[in-house]
Parts: C-alpha cells; structure tokens; sequence
C-alpha cells in the first residue's frame, strides 16, 4: 500500500498535505514532530520567566531548575511509553529514536517533577510555587506538542460521524493491521475507510482553556501549589476522556493505562486541594512564599547581581570607546608627523633645485 502524505476531513471538505520531514541536512532527516515539541517547550519556557517575580522566586534559580527538569522530561516520556510497549523495540538505537514519537506525557510530567525537585532543593528554590509556574508551562507546552501528532498522524481516536472527523492512508493502514485488536480491546466496530475522532485536536484544546482559565485564576489563588494541583485536576479530567476515544493506547492488561492515572491524579489532586484549603481556614495564617522574607533577600540579590553586570558591561563598553578614541588620537598624531615630513622633505626638494639651477 503506497502512504501517501495527506489528512482529510471529508465532511468539511478540507485536506492538508503533511510531509513528517521538516528539511534533511545530509542524510539526517529534521522531523516537523521535534520541531513542534521543542516550540512548545521554548514557549512555555519564555512565558514561565515572565512570570518568576509574581510567585517570589530568583529567576537564576528558575532557570536551573527547569534546565534540569527538561531533562528529566524527556527521560520519563520516553521510559514511560518504552516501558508499556517494548516489543516494539529491537535496539538500544530505537529506544532513544523520537523523531517519530513515542513520548508519554504522563511519564514527562513525573520525570520533571522528580528532576526539578531534586535540583530545587540543592538550589534552596521553593518547590510550590516552582510548580505552579511548571503546571501552566506544561499547558502551553502539551497545547502546541499535540499539533506534533497530526503531522505524524497518530494520537487519533475511534471512528466517528461528527463532521470534523478525520483519515489518511496512515489511519487507514493502521486501522486495517490492527482491525481485530482494536475490536477485541474497544469491544467496538471498526472500519479502517471511515473517519475517526482528531484526539489529537480535542487535547489541545482543552489544554489551551485551561491555560487561559489558570493563567487568570493564578492572581487569586489560596496558596503556593494550587496552580499545579488544579492543573492536574483539570488535565486529568480532559485525558481521562479523550483517552477513552483513542485506539493506540498503553495498556495494562485490560486497562488504559493513562486512563487510570489520570483517574487516580484528578482524585488526588481534588482532594488534596479541599484539604489544604480547609487547613488554612482553620489556622488562618498562611504566607505566601513571595510574602515572606527569604523570597525578598534573594530577589534582592538577583537585582544586584544585574545591575553589577550592566555596569560590568557599560565599564566594558567605555573601555573599548576609551581603545577606539586613543587609537584615534594616535592616528591624528602619526598623520600630523607623516605632514610634517612631507613638508621637509619638500623643503629639501626644493634646495636641490636651486643646488641644480647653480
């Protein structure tokens, strides 16, 4: 069967040709699914040091934290979904081979955490507040990553008569070899030439709001935390749902295996939530950690270390005027001497001509 590059959306009638390579350098081919990802993950990034300051925090701190929690990302994605499908892998070389997929967002989001904490703790950053920054970064980063997915054609769901339903001969295929286990797994009818559910889409989306409505409701929230526990609570729900609609996931036996962590994560964080919460009524004397006095001292500290590196920099930028104005000077003078013997040497000419003339 030749694959062609194409996904449709017959009922809308529209159609995008899709070419999972973005450019090749030499024989090493650029998937647009890195590219994707890395965009999100810069994004999220750029908007988690905007927002450093708000929750009391060293930006220099953040940086390292994150840095090594990228890290951890990435190893926990991929271990996570490696772990749950090793048959499919022959090699060291296709464990550690992404360019196509296969990274598990839940395994991403337990390897950051663990990572980042880790490094938190050696850099004296509070945690808490680190998290609710991580939890609206891991919402942007999750809402653009998706759109990796649709490029590679997979992340896809059951088949569908809604009329933003989508194929490819990608779906098609996948579909046809894996008509029974579907099936038998779904306890569902499959017909590989109809459309499916854009999963895909539906995640990403539901990622975006919940950006929109945590970002807002971030001004107001009743301590260091909440963000993060709120954005488990509200990703949870969401793939807790989709996961249900999708044909390739992980599974545990009979389970869904992200289905249930994403049960057991909004349970969790739902009821962590109330309980701190009604801690803090009771005792009524909670501090913010942007409130408190460590917060203060070591931003304190951070805008010195800047202004000491922007005066670093203008000292730098005279001494190098300071060069450039003396190296003038001394041009001027080397070019008053070199007139100066032009004028002698004209002299001199000129007492030839006359030693000539006698």
């Amino acid at each position: 069967m030749s694959i062609k590059d194409v996904v449709e959306f017959p009922k809308l009638g529209l159609e995008f040709t899709l070419d999972k390579v973005a450019f090749s350098i030499g024989g090493l081919h650029i998937y647009w699914y890195g590219i994707i990802i890395t965009a999100g993950i810069l994004i999220a990034a750029v908007y988690g040091l905007s927002q450093t300051k708000k929750y009391g925090l060293d930006p220099n701190r953040v940086i390292d934290t994150v840095m090594g929690g990228l890290i951890g990302a990435y190893v926990g994605a991929r271990l996570y979904f490696v772990l749950f499908s090793l048959s499919e892998y022959d090699s060291f070389i296709d464990v550690i081979n992404v360019r196509d997929g296969g990274l598990a967002i839940y395994g991403g989001i337990i390897g950051a955490v663990v990572v980042g904490g880790i490094i938190s703790k050696f850099r004296k950053l509070k945690f808490p507040p680190m998290l609710d920054i991580a939890g609206l970064g891991f919402l942007i980063g999750q809402s653009i990553g998706r759109w990796g997915n649709f490029v590679n054609r997979e992340a896809f769901g059951k088949n569908t008569d809604l009329p933003w339903g989508m194929t490819s001969d990608d779906i098609q295929y996948y579909l046809t070899q894996n008509k029974s286990r579907i099936a038998e797994k779904n306890d569902i009818i499959v017909d590989p030439l109809k459309a499916v559910h854009p999963t895909f889409l539906y995640e990403s989306i539901w990622c975006a709001i919940g950006f929109i409505v945590l970002h807002f409701y971030s001004k107001k929230r009743k301590f260091d935390g909440e963000v993060f526990l709120m954005y488990i609570a509200w990703y949870g729900t969401g793939r807790f749902v989709i996961e249900g609609l999708r044909t390739d996931s992980l599974m545990l036996g009979k389970l869904r295996v992200s289905q249930l962590l994403a049960a057991i994560s909004v349970i969790v964080a739902v009821a962590l939530i109330f309980f701190i919460r009604s801690r803090i009524k009771r005792t009524g004397d909670y501090v913010f950690y942007k409130d408190t006095e460590e917060s203060k001292l070591f931003l304190e500290e951070f805008e010195q270390g800047k202004k000491k590196d922007a005066k670093k920099a203008q000292n730098s930028d005279e001494d190098t005027d300071n060069d450039e104005s003396y190296d003038d000077e001394n041009d001027s003078d080397n070019n008053e001497d070199s007139d100066d013997e032009d004028d002698n040497d004209g002299d001199l000419d000129h007492d030839d001509e006359e030693d000539a003339d006698v």
